[in-house]
C-alpha cells in the first residue's frame, strides 16, 4: 500500500468540513419554495477576502454593479450571520484549519463560492514541490459555485450568485447577459 505524499495532503489533524443539513419536520411545497425564495433573495455573505480576488468581492458590492439589487446587500461582519462564504484568493496551509471553522461556525443553510485561480486550484501558485498552498478548496470545503478569472471580473462574481439563487429555486430571476455586437468597421478606424 503506498503512502500518501505529505506535501499533498491535509495538514495533521485537519479534516474537510461536513456539510449537514437536516430535512424540514413539515415538508410542504409551497411553504419549502417560499422560504427558498426568501432565502435566495436575501443572501447574505461573509467579509472574508484573502488575496487579491477580494479588491473584486468589494467592488461588485459599490455603485457601479451593486450587489445590493440582487439581494445580498449586507456583508456580514460576523460568521454567525451569513449564510455564503465567498472564499477570494489564496487559501495557505496554515489558514485552512480557520477556514474550515469559520464555515463550521455559520448557520444552515449555508453555501460557499470560489472566487478566483487560486481558490479554485492553487492558481500561480501550484507547482511541484509546493507546500505551503491548498490546491482547491474544494478539499477542505463543498463548494457550491465555482467563478473564475485572476482576478474575476464583477459581472463573473454576479453570475456566481445568480447562480446560487437559481440552485435555490430552480429558477433564474434575471436577464442573462447580451453578447456585445461586432465592431462595425474595424478597418475604417485607421482610414482618416
Amino acid at each position: 500500500m503506498a503512502t500518501p505524499d505529505p506535501i499533498l495532503s491535509l495538514p495533521p489533524g485537519l479534516e474537510a468540513a461536513k456539510s449537514e443539513v437536516l430535512p424540514p419536520l413539515i415538508n410542504i411545497k409551497p411553504i419549502n419554495w417560499f422560504f427558498d425564495l426568501n432565502r435566495a433573495m436575501s443572501l447574505w455573505p461573509v467579509t472574508f477576502g484573502l488575496a487579491c480576488c477580494a479588491i473584486e468581492m468589494m467592488s461588485v458590492s459599490m455603485a457601479r454593479f451593486d450587489m445590493a439589487r440582487f439581494g445580498a446587500e449586507v456583508f456580514r461582519p460576523s460568521i454567525r450571520q451569513a449564510d455564503l462564504m465567498m472564499v477570494t484568493g489564496t487559501v495557505t496551509r496554515k489558514l485552512a484549519p480557520t477556514v474550515v471553522r469559520l464555515y463550521e461556525q455559520m448557520p444552515a443553510p449555508k453555501y460557499v463560492m470560489a472566487c478566483g485561480n487560486c481558490a479554485i486550484s492553487g492558481g500561480p501558485f501550484k507547482f511541484e514541490g509546493q507546500y505551503g498552498v491548498v490546491e482547491g478548496v474544494d478539499q477542505l470545503l463543498p463548494v457550491d459555485v465555482y467563478v473564475p478569472g485572476c482576478p474575476p471580473r464583477p459581472e463573473a462574481i454576479l453570475e456566481g450568485l445568480f447562480f446560487i439563487q437559481e440552485k435555490l429555486t430552480s429558477r433564474r430571476w434575471w436577464p442573462k447577459p447580451q453578447e456585445l455586437p461586432p465592431d462595425p468597421a474595424p478597418a475604417a478606424k485607421g482610414k482618416k
